[in-house]
């Protein structure tokens, strides 16, 4: 099987690359090298040391004796030499990860918001569309986020991508079944929103076959392949923009800064770690809709944690303090999410949950490569609106919060 994954160099593309190609799967990665830019933008990098793309592909030869093949190609701007790369290369499925990935980095400014819908919605139009000019029955499967479904309280377990709603009717009542409303909490989350749109359309009208996966936060640092030689290791993101809750609560709690959550920490958040994120992948490549099916919508994710949780474990594992700051979000302060995944465990997936060993697999990594950490860029500083700026400022005038000892329950 031969699979094209779009931007295959990133923190969940790589090891998906690896994965899959461990597996047997003929892979080549498309990808502008954008990430590694945005680095030289924010003047930040992975706190991990991220070969050349160059450097990647021929650890992988050396350690598995497998090729990846690599084409330097910006999804959204040239349009031709995809569909020629479809045709040329011939591809049975298509990973799209080639999307600006992080909700801060895409309010930072207009700019920023500008970038993120022109790369995002433009990278998922020209594939769609390159796909139907190609003339050939290729499978795209599509990664998105839970954050499509919004961060208030929903009242019901949040089904995967589909609601069943009863409408009243001049002839009475009628069953339907309708896209699950979108609430989308920022701009980021926005072009996923409109990316369901993008595929409800082409799957209608040109009969493609999408599965689009809607994906918690990811945690943990590295997969089974990513861990066979330092060359293969993946990215860790830990600054404002890009860090992930719980990966930036294990940095900050590995270097002895206090762990930074947003307002009460009552907000509730879906995860998976990066194993599964590979796994599930596969799972939904090896499953994919029939030619003439609507969009296949799974949710990725293996649990549900409060932030004010999460910073409770990893304060007691770490001997850590807790700082409650204002939260630069737009968002509700406490929310529950109750989340359907049953399609994944009934394709045999067996969740990797958050067991203190693997966080401390993380807090390790941490640890291993603190001299590389920029202190000055753990704080989240981007505001979603002026009023959330104005907060930030003020809390900057004052003095700093009182620590807050977490103590085990």
């Amino acid at each position: 099987m031969r699979v094209m994954i779009l931007g295959g160099d990133g923190f969940c593309g790589w090891p998906t690359a690896l994965h899959l190609s461990a597996r047997g799967w003929d892979v080549l990665v498309v990808d502008n090298l954008s990430r590694r830019n945005i680095d030289n933008e924010l003047e930040i990098r992975s706190l991990t040391p991220i070969r050349t793309m160059g450097e990647r592909i021929a650890a992988w030869k050396e350690v598995s004796g497998r090729t990846i093949d690599f084409v330097n190609l910006t999804v959204g701007k040239e349009f031709d030499r995809l569909v020629a790369l479809i045709k040329d290369w011939a591809p049975d499925s298509v990973v799209h990860f080639a999307e600006q990935r992080a909700a801060p980095y895409s309010m930072k400014s207009a700019r920023h918001k500008l970038y993120t819908v022109d790369n995002n919605l433009n990278a998922t139009n020209h594939l769609l569309a390159a796909i139907v000019e190609s003339g050939r029955d290729v499978h795209l499967a599509h990664l998105g986020t839970m954050g499509v479904y919004g961060y208030t309280t929903a009242g019901l377990r949040i089904p995967e991508g589909y609601l069943k709603v009863t409408v009243d009717t001049d002839h009475g009542p009628t069953e339907q079944e309708i896209l699950f409303p979108p609430n989308p909490g920022s701009i980021y989350h926005m072009t996923k929103t409109q990316d369901a749109l993008l595929f409800q359309f082409y799957a209608k009208n040109d009969g493609l076959r999408i599965t689009d996966l809607h994906q918690g936060i990811v945690w943990g640092a590295q997969t089974e392949e990513t861990r066979q030689d330092e060359r293969l290791i993946n990215r860790f993101d830990y600054d404002g923009d890009y860090g992930t809750v719980l990966n930036r609560f294990l940095m900050q709690g590995a270097l002895g800064y206090p762990l930074t959550v947003h307002g009460s920490g009552g907000q509730t958040r879906a995860f998976i770690h990066i194993q599964d994120t590979v796994r599930c992948v596969e799972l939904a490549l090896k499953n994919p809709p029939k030619r003439g099916d609507r969009v296949k919508i799974l949710n990725q994710m293996t649990e549900s944690r409060r932030v004010r949780d999460l910073a409770r474990m990893v304060a007691e594992m770490t001997d850590a303090q807790v700082h409650n700051v204002a939260n630069p979000r737009q968002e509700a302060d406490e929310n529950e999410l109750v989340v359907a995944n049953d399609q994944f465990r009934e394709l045999g997936l067996k969740p990797i949950t958050l067991a203190e060993g693997l966080m401390a697999d993380v807090t390790d990594i941490a640890r291993r490569y603190a001299d590389r950490a920029d202190r000055t860029k753990i704080p989240c500083v981007t505001a979603w609106n002026a009023g959330r700026a104005e907060a930030l400022r003020d809390e900057a005038e004052t003095a700093a919060p009182s620590p807050v000892r977490v103590l085990s329950a």
